[in-house]
């Protein structure tokens, strides 16, 4: 038996750690601190699925903490997008706490934002769910969720009833993408 470390299946020096704990029971929170990009989205998809299999088979709720992230590409975004579209199918939405601009940014301009429940520190996410059903419980929302997502859809709306509020219209001289939006 050796005493030498395993090897990084990820490479070395990858700019990207993950780290999986237990801060309280009923939330597994994945801390992630680097750079997230074509290299190492996969090593977030790698914590990112140990996290919410744990959630899962414990009857969690999952926390992300991104405050360590300094860059956020379209790769990154699609793991977390995949992420919260398997929490959804569980009946639950996935925790972000991102307070930095480098990751908020992405997330807004692309409309991703509407997908997750976003923090702006790891107390408030975790304080936030102890008034929530795990997201394995979580089979559909309660009538008064029910009726601030109404009411937030009307709000959101606008004249023309077709952009939600959340999107921001381009810059002078540029053209909304196909189909809205920020969609």
């Amino acid at each position: 038996m050796s005493d030498a470390a395993a090897p990084d299946p990820f490479g070395v020096g990858l700019p990207l750690d993950t780290e999986v704990s237990r801060p309280r029971p009923g939330t597994v929170l994945l801390e992630v601190d680097g750079e997230i990009d074509t290299a190492t989205a996969p090593r977030l998809q790698a914590g990112l699925d140990e996290a919410m299999d744990a959630a899962h088979a414990e009857g969690s709720h999952v926390v992300v903490d991104l405050t360590g992230v300094t860059f956020l590409a379209s790769s990154g975004l699609a793991v977390l997008i995949g992420g919260a579209r398997r929490v959804t199918a569980l009946g639950g939405r996935l925790r972000l706490v991102a307070a930095s601009r480098s990751v908020t940014r992405p997330l807004q301009v692309t409309g991703a934002d509407a997908l997750f429940d976003t923090f702006d520190d790891v107390a408030s996410a975790l304080s936030a769910e102890a008034s929530r059903p795990s997201d394995a419980e979580a089979s559909r929302p309660s009538d008064a969720e029910a009726g601030r997502s109404r009411a937030a859809d009307a709000r959101g709306a606008g004249a023309s009833g077709s952009r939600p509020s959340h999107a921001a219209a381009p810059p002078p001289g540029v053209a909304p993408p196909i189909g809205g939006v920020g969609r």
